[in-house]
């Protein structure tokens, strides 16, 4: 059974991020912390594109779930004094769909597209002269008497965000003018992002607590807020009204997430690699058999942050349990 939805530490969105992201997200982009690199890209491009009187080119945000995307798309809606609209590609099921969303757009308004390569692939056709050349190619009629209508759109911006980009197409792909790695978070960086959002929701907490968190948080802002307001709550009723290192420690263990970040089902993984399989390789059906999830969700939301921290090596028989791995379950290597 999949049950992400109940993963303290998961990066995918629940329910209480919604209104919990909308209050501690920034509205700058020097109030966004951390992804470097981008931000110096989108300053420089959205000053340009301000100078020439234009919209900023199409953006493709790609990385893991709960870096910043939306945050990013939102500030740079604010940033070029447009209007936001959040969709996703899912949710856009036939042309007509995004006809109706690109018609409504104003000049320097940003359409936000999540999970933009689960989009279908007459409405991609779509995009295509809508990006290239803001317009709207309309077909009316059927067979010999149907007619091509060409109807002009606003100067927008696109902003596709997906966690798997090898699935995007490359005629898609290319008409993207912006194209962002997302980067794993530092714990210097997770740490100023729980104490800016600590100050945000009026909690004491201390400089040493504040890297526990970071710590434990997979290296994403998502899971390092959603972590603060559950040591909060642990703090409320354990504590005495200020989060400190001992407090940070014991609701993360109450929560069953280790030093590392990992919960139960990431240490289910490493277990069933290294005592079913003697480390691997094992195909990642065989794994999702054994850990009960499904394979994209192992691919999207448990993976990455595995193969990043050196914990699973990908090789083409299959995932590998590295000595990291032996080591964080006290398991003696096989030679």
């Amino acid at each position: 059974m999949d049950d992400t939805e109940e993963r303290i530490i998961t990066s995918s969105i629940t329910k209480e991020d919604v209104d919990a992201e909308y209050s501690l997200r920034p509205q700058k982009l020097g109030e966004y912390i951390g992804q470097s690199k981008i931000k110096e890209k989108l300053s420089i491009f959205i000053k340009a594109a301000q100078n020439r009187d234009e919209a900023l080119d199409h953006v493709l945000l790609y990385g893991p779930p709960g870096l910043g995307k939306t945050t990013l798309a939102n500030i740079i809606a604010k940033e070029m004094k447009g209007n936001l609209k959040v969709t996703s590609g899912p949710a856009i099921e036939r042309a007509g769909d995004l006809a109706a969303i690109l018609t409504s757009l104003s000049d320097y308004d940003v359409l936000f597209i999540d999970e933009i390569h689960r989009l279908n692939r007459s409405v991609e056709e779509i995009l295509y002269p809508a990006m290239e050349d803001y317009a709207l190619d309309i077909v009316i009629g059927k067979g010999a008497s149907a007619k091509s209508i060409r109807l002009d759109l606003p100067r927008f911006t696109l902003i596709g965000a997906t966690t798997r980009i090898g699935l995007l197409t490359a005629p898609l792909r290319d008409r993207f003018g912006v194209l962002s790695a997302m980067e794993y978070y530092s714990e210097g960086e997770l740490k100023e992002i729980v104490i800016r959002s600590a100050a945000i929701l009026k909690v004491d907490i201390t400089s040493d607590a504040a890297v526990e968190i970071a710590r434990r948080s997979r290296g994403t802002p998502r899971i390092a807020n959603r972590l603060l307001k559950r040591v909060r709550d642990y703090c409320d009723v354990k504590g005495n009204g200020i989060i400190d290192l001992n407090i940070a420690k014991s609701a993360s263990e109450l929560l069953e997430i280790d030093d590392e970040g990992f919960d139960r089902i990431d240490n289910k993984m490493l277990e069933a690699i290294i005592d079913n399989f003697n480390g691997g390789p094992v195909g990642i059906e065989t794994l999702s058999y054994f850990v009960g999830e499904e394979i994209g969700t192992l691919e999207d939301v448990y993976e990455p942050y595995l193969i990043q921290k050196g914990f699973i090596i990908r090789t083409p028989r299959g995932r590998v349990a590295s000595k990291k791995a032996y080591q964080h379950l006290n398991r003696p290597q096989r030679a």
